[in-house]
């Protein structure tokens, strides 16, 4: 499986992106970069490309009227989750505030969904006696 890894840019791109609320958590996924509110990630970073998810309706209007892409690795992209343009991640084309609003409506999804649970560490057996 194909894991790009994303560039200095494109992490500070995607940080420049995110909102900046105490709420709102980045941290960095396998090389790559995911933003979560109440312990669900609602945007991340794969690569270049951006992905956000977003309720059914969002994702409908998104994909049927942007030439969106798949997010995560082309054998297995990440259900729920859709990849927006990558003409939007260009330097310089004045898309970030398209990014910044999409990002934001997959905030606002997110945090309706019910806060996920912390994992819990790794089990301690106790010594065998």
């Amino acid at each position: 499986m194909d894991m790009p890894k994303a560039s200095d840019a494109d992490k500070d791109h995607f940080r420049a992106v995110v909102p900046d609320r105490p709420d709102v958590m980045v941290k960095p996924m396998f090389g790559n970069m995911g933003a979560f509110v109440n312990g669900n990630m609602f945007a991340g970073l794969f690569g270049s490309t951006i992905g956000v998810k977003l309720s059914d309706e969002d994702r409908g209007v998104l994909e049927s009227t942007e030439r969106t892409v798949p997010f995560g690795p082309a054998e297995r992209p990440m259900g729920g989750y859709t990849g927006l343009p990558e003409v939007w991640n260009e330097e310089g084309d004045g898309d970030d505030a398209r990014v910044r609003a999409w990002v934001e409506k997959a905030l606002g999804y997110v945090s309706t969904l019910p806060p996920k649970a912390p994992k819990a560490g790794p089990r301690k057996t106790p010594p065998q006696k």
